[in-house]
């Protein structure tokens, strides 16, 4: 064997043995890996009989000879005794401990991780950490530094000055306060510090790291104008400076940052006019809610690398610029001053447009015909302007419209029979214009609509018989026109209102309203009905408002329980005395006389047979009216336990709550306390005295699957254990046969609905409203924050916020996300809807729950706490009502309730800093609502 062959022998050696001599693992790291995994253990995945290098989460370098990656992003840690020893590992690169529920970070990790040379990214994002901001000494390598998502708090000041390699720092959503951090590293590309509490102005010094690409700043309080330095930024790309209170002017200098492609500055105090040539290199800009005054620029909507522009809910008049780009896909121009036409030629060429939203302005002229072209239009808002003309047959085109919005103009002429051939509409509003005609029968064919609204127009005839196979509606508006005859059969999904009121209906009320049991308000009056009030109607167990007034009805009116507000004043009916049924007026005497000498001489008259009968229909009439009453527990038996389980820990609790007397409670309709979309609570007293809420599950289309009895359990125990004074925890729950009953603590006081708008309405000052307000806030947040997935609330509003005093709030229904499962419904998902007034306008065409969506119904519950009114109030939502009378910002003391504001100035100031976040929390946008974290940390501002 030569030289050259033993060579490359020893060369394939080497080769083959050098994984297991010179590229393993060394034994000082995998100790050290062992050593964190039995710390933390609860990772099945980190097996110390394998090597390290094949963990979950774990990288090493080629050929396993050391650890340069760590994450364990989402491994439920809740101790940080570990940190320490990972700082160990000297070769790292990359430490990603997000999504845990982490409290601190220990001095001793810090002191030992500052001194990797080689450590670049660091992420403690979505954890639990509290307290002020550590001190980063070493970390002389360190690029990226992500701790958003946490509670931090206090200033920060010298904290990160040695940090000199920064590039990337996300300090998003925590507590901190103060001004923004100074003594920023140049180098720096990217800067998250939304969420917190910065004041003061724009550091000059940010304006110095020409690398910027990113800067985020919104959900603050930072003043003052942005620098007109910021145009040096030529690197920039993203900025975001939205919901704070810059003022001054939108700077000039942004449209020479070729780079820039979104600027988002909704909701601050910018004034004067929008600077020509903005839109030069943008993709995305938002400048709503704020004083922008003057014309929009002719050469704003015409680039065409421009998407998306929001510029709604500003003081811009004029006219609409002519120019739009074929790219854009979202248009809002709202609440504004504009005037003159909708331009008509341009739509022709804008294939791509997704969103046009152009209410509340001064628009005059004709619906333009080639909106028709827009083939991917999904959502069309030309409501409350002056337009006129007939609706254009074009408008039938549009095969992807959800949303169509046309009220509030002066609209003539019939509807056309093209549009009802839009199935995927599921929104069609044109009420209060002057339309006229028939409606069409064709109308079933919108097999997706879910909300109807052709109220205070001219309609003349008969309501189309066929509108009861209409699945999917739950909000039919036929009120306020001149429409004839019988009532039909209605769609049986209805949930939200039914008002035919203001019509010349005749004929009597159907029995068959009273299978819409999800129905909340029905609406008939100011109408020629007669005959008598169907018992039946006492079946609606989703009913709340049941108005009958101004019609030609007679006999007597069904009891219906205390929760429902009934009207049928104006009629002859002998009402059944109920003190919380308001707005009632009883049938004269001598008419109550002459029916009943009437109905004498006609029994005196008939056969035997119909004698028996109508004995027989009378006591049949008279023992409905008073089933409640009469019927005892013994008649209705009380339900079969098939299961049940008590989750909370507490001995008192244990010990009081018993399965058996609740069930005979909830036997006995005088039980009843309240109602909810979803739930029927009872008040059950324990043998030993105690007073419990029992709260019985409404469900239908079996959407609540009882065969998941285990799923359904384990669920529960989850929300049994959380621990939030502001959130109603399930104490217990059972299981019977075809229903589920969920055990609470008794709230003395009841619910938020029943103490704002009722007889104690007036005896809530403002200390109680905010309180109640933060503490709703503060249980909505916990909510929303709970570990990496979010419970949310499928219905949010003052009727399930129960009261423990005037100023201990309590959120209900939590668990309705856990155990109603929308996707198992054989119905629509509509079910899901909430009350009306709370729904956020969105879900119509999305139809989804989230956590924006709850922040609207909490944004419709501060109102009420600032205005004292209800949601709804005539006809009209107050969420709407105020928004229409906050443009003008002089104005907003009118819309606060007199009451409270007048009580001293220090109140009204906090009354309008509340309604602030008021009206944040109901912009129309979602993505322009703060997170519940911000909102509840604005509320404490405010005081």
């Amino acid at each position: 064997m030569n030289r050259y062959e033993k060579s490359t022998l020893l060369f394939l050696f080497f080769l083959l043995f050098c994984p297991m001599v010179f590229c393993q693992l060394s034994s000082t790291q995998t100790n050290i890996m062992f050593d964190v995994s039995k710390l933390i253990n609860n990772t099945p995945s980190w097996n110390t009989a394998t090597d390290p290098c094949s963990w979950e989460g774990v990288n090493c370098s080629s050929g396993n000879s050391y650890i340069t990656n760590i994450s364990l992003s989402g491994f439920s840690l809740n101790s940080s005794d570990f940190l320490p020893l990972l700082c160990q590992i000297d070769s790292l690169e990359i430490l990603d401990l997000s999504k845990n529920q982490l409290p601190s970070i220990p001095e001793r990790f810090i002191t030992a991780c500052g001194k990797i040379v080689g450590l670049k990214l660091l992420n403690f994002s979505r954890n639990s950490l509290a307290g002020p901001l550590p001190t980063f000494q070493g970390f002389v390598r360190l690029e990226s530094l992500d701790l958003s998502f946490n509670n931090f708090t206090g200033n920060i000041g010298l904290q990160l000055d040695e940090l000199a390699a920064l590039k990337s720092l996300n300090l998003s959503f925590n507590n901190f306060d103060g001004s923004i951090p100074t003594n920023l590293p140049l180098v720096l590309e990217q800067l998250q510090l939304s969420g917190n509490h910065f004041k003061g102005m724009i550091p000059d010094r940010i304006m110095d790291c020409l690398n910027l690409s990113s800067i985020d700043l919104s959900r603050n309080m930072i003043s003052g104008p942005v620098p007109d330095s910021i145009e040096n930024l030529s690197k920039l790309e993203i900025l975001i400076l939205s919901t704070n209170s810059f003022s001054g002017e939108i700077p000039t200098g942004l449209s020479s940052i070729t780079a820039l492609q979104r600027f988002t500055a909704y909701q601050n105090q910018f004034n004067g006019t929008i600077p020509s040539n903005i839109t030069k290199h943008l993709k995305y800009l938002d400048l709503s809610y704020n004083n922008l005054g003057g014309l929009i620029p002719t050469d704003m909507l015409s680039p065409p690398n421009l998407l998306t522009i929001d510029l709604s809910y500003n003081l811009l008049s004029g006219p609409i610029p002519p120019d739009i780009s074929q790219n854009l896909n979202r248009l809002r121009l709202g609440s504004n001053k504009l005037n003159g036409s909708i331009p008509s030629a341009t739509f022709k060429t804008l294939q791509k447009l997704v969103y046009l939203e152009l209410e509340n302005n001064s628009l005059t002229g004709s619906v333009p015909p080639d909106l028709g072209s827009c083939s991917n239009l999904a959502l069309l808002s030309l409501a409350v302007n002056k337009l006129t003309g007939t609706l254009p047959v074009q408008l039938g085109n549009l095969s992807s419209l959800q949303v169509m919005k046309l009220q509030s103009n002066q609209l003539t002429g019939e509807i056309p029979t093209e549009i009802t051939n839009l199935q995927k509409l599921s929104t069609l509003n044109v009420s209060w214009n002057l339309l006229n005609g028939s409606i069409p029968s064709t109308i079933s064919n919108l097999g997706s609509l879910n909300n109807l609204n052709l109220q205070g127009n001219r309609f003349s005839g008969s309501i189309p018989n066929n509108i009861g196979s209409m699945n999917s509606l739950i909000e039919l508006q036929l009120g306020g026109n001149q429409l004839s005859g019988n009532i039909p059969k209605m769609p049986a999904k209805l949930q939200i209102a039914l008002n035919l009121s203001s019509n010349r209906l005749e004929g009597s009320i159907p029995m068959t309203l009273s299978q819409l049991t999800g129905l909340e308000v029905l609406d008939l009056s100011d109408n020629k009905l007669s005959g008598e009030i169907p018992t039946s109607l006492t079946a609606m167990t989703s009913l709340t408002q049941l108005i009958l007034a101004n019609n030609m009805l007679t006999g007597i009116c069904p009891k219906f329980s205390s929760y429902v507000m009934v009207n049928v004043s104006g009629n002859q009916v002998i009402i059944v005395k109920n003190d919380t049924t308001p707005n009632t007026q009883p049938a004269k005497k001598g008419k109550s006389v002459a029916t009943a000498l009437l109905i004498g001489f006609a029994v005196a008259l008939f056969a035997v047979l119909l004698v028996t009968w109508l004995a027989i229909s009378i006591s049949r009439r008279y023992y409905r009216v008073n089933d409640e009453q009469l019927q005892s527990p013994e008649d209705l038996p009380p339900p079969q336990v098939l299961q049940g389980n008590i989750l909370t820990a507490n001995g008192i609790h244990r010990s009081n709550i018993d399965f058996t007397k609740a069930m005979e409670a909830v036997a006995n309709p005088s039980n009843i306390t309240l109602k909810t979309r979803f739930s029927t609570y009872y008040k059950a007293v324990m043998p030993s005295g105690s007073s419990y809420f029992v709260k019985r599950i409404n469900w239908s289309d079996k959407i609540f699957q009882l065969g998941s009895h285990d799923k359904f359990g384990h669920e529960l125990e989850v929300l049994g254990k959380l621990s939030n004074s502001n959130v109603m925890t399930p104490l217990a729950y059972v299981l019977t046969v075809d229903n589920a009953y969920l055990f609470y603590e008794y709230a003395s006081k009841g619910t938020l609905f029943d103490v704002l708008h009722g007889s104690l309405g007036k005896a809530l000052d403002w200390a109680s409203r905010y309180s109640v307000a933060v503490g709703v806030a503060q249980g909505l947040a916990f909510l929303h924050g709970f570990n990496s997935c979010p419970i949310l609330l499928l219905d949010l509003s003052s009727r399930n916020i129960m009261l423990k005093s005037l100023k201990e709030p309590q959120v209900g229904d939590i668990e309705l996300c856990k155990v109603i499962d929308p996707s198992k419904s054989t119905g629509s998902l509509s079910m899901v809807a909430g009350s009306v007034g709370y729904i956020p306008p969105e879900y119509a065409y999305t139809m989804r729950v989230t956590m924006a969506g709850n922040v609207y119904s909490f944004g419709v519950v501060l109102l009420e706490l600032l205005t004292g009114k209800p949601a709804v109030s005539e006809g009209t939502e107050l969420a709407k009502w105020v928004l229409n009378n906050s443009v003008k910002q002089d104005k907003w003391d009118h819309i606060l309730d007199s009451n409270v504001s007048r009580t001293s100035l220090a109140v009204k100031s906090q009354m309008l800093a509340v309604l602030k976040v008021a009206l944040g929390c109901v912009n129309v946008s979602p993505d322009a609502r703060p997170k519940m974290k911000s909102v509840l940390r604005m509320l404490l501002n405010a005081r």
